[in-house]
């Protein structure tokens, strides 16, 4: 088995519910969606970076692995383009008893459930239909697939909270429609987080309507939470 990988970095984590922690991360290659605030867009061909065996990636996570690494993050791309190497990097790193963490838009149910076994930490992304994910006609769909992973991650008692980045392009209606699915099959006590991410740098959306997001997870996920990304602040990759 291959592995195309993108890059292998240690840095601190600047999203989500973890941010601030040392982590080792490991891009992969490859993802088919046109997200327009996309910030890794030389990662999206799948024949980017370089190609290793499984033993050979395996070998440089090792030596690229830095001590006090709070968890390793398998990221893109998205990962799921090349789940079955996923699947045996992150049980390699569950071997040395470190947290393994996945990002991914779940765009794919079963690609997801064949990694899962050999995750810890799972950062469910929900794209927005002002995102250019996908195009509307195939939107419906790729949610629901996020939303079957969302169903599998909580019942496998892992660790998993929901992100949505927002723009000044996203629509109240919209995040509404999007958040009342996603609790329609889980519960506030079901997951870790919430996380609303403003883009940085292109369409970044103004105070008022963070709020105005804000307020709509609110009586939903009271911890709800705005979390830019804040390892563009340090200057970090």
């Amino acid at each position: 088995m291959k592995v195309q990988l993108f890059e292998i970095f240690t840095s601190v984590e600047g999203e989500g519910i973890l941010f601030g922690t040392k982590t080792l991360f490991v891009r992969l290659a490859g993802c088919p969606f046109t997200c327009f605030y996309c910030d890794t867009k030389e990662s999206l061909p799948l024949d980017s970076g370089k190609e290793y065996t499984i033993d050979e990636a395996c070998k440089l996570i090792d030596t690229t692995l830095q001590n006090q690494t709070y968890k390793v993050n398998f990221t893109g791309g998205d990962p799921l383009i090349q789940h079955h190497a996923v699947a045996e990097l992150a049980k390699h790193i569950q071997s040395k008893k470190i947290p393994t963490y996945l990002e991914s838009s779940c765009f794919d149910s079963e690609r997801f459930n064949n990694i899962l076994p050999f995750i810890d930490i799972v950062k469910i992304e929900f794209k927005t239909k002002d995102s250019d994910f996908v195009d509307s006609k195939h939107y419906e769909r790729l949610i629901g697939n996020a939303i079957r992973c969302l169903e599998s991650s909580v019942s496998a008692k892992k660790t998993t909270y929901i992100k949505i980045v927002v723009s000044s392009k996203t629509k109240s209606e919209d995040l509404k429609s999007l958040v009342d699915k996603i609790f329609h099959v889980v519960s506030k006590d079901q997951i870790d987080g919430f996380v609303i991410q403003p883009t940085f740098g292109v369409a970044e959306p103004s105070l008022d309507l963070l709020l105005e997001l804000y307020d709509i997870v609110y009586p939903y996920y009271g911890d709800v939470k705005v979390v830019p990304q804040l390892h563009k602040l340090i200057g970090a990759p």
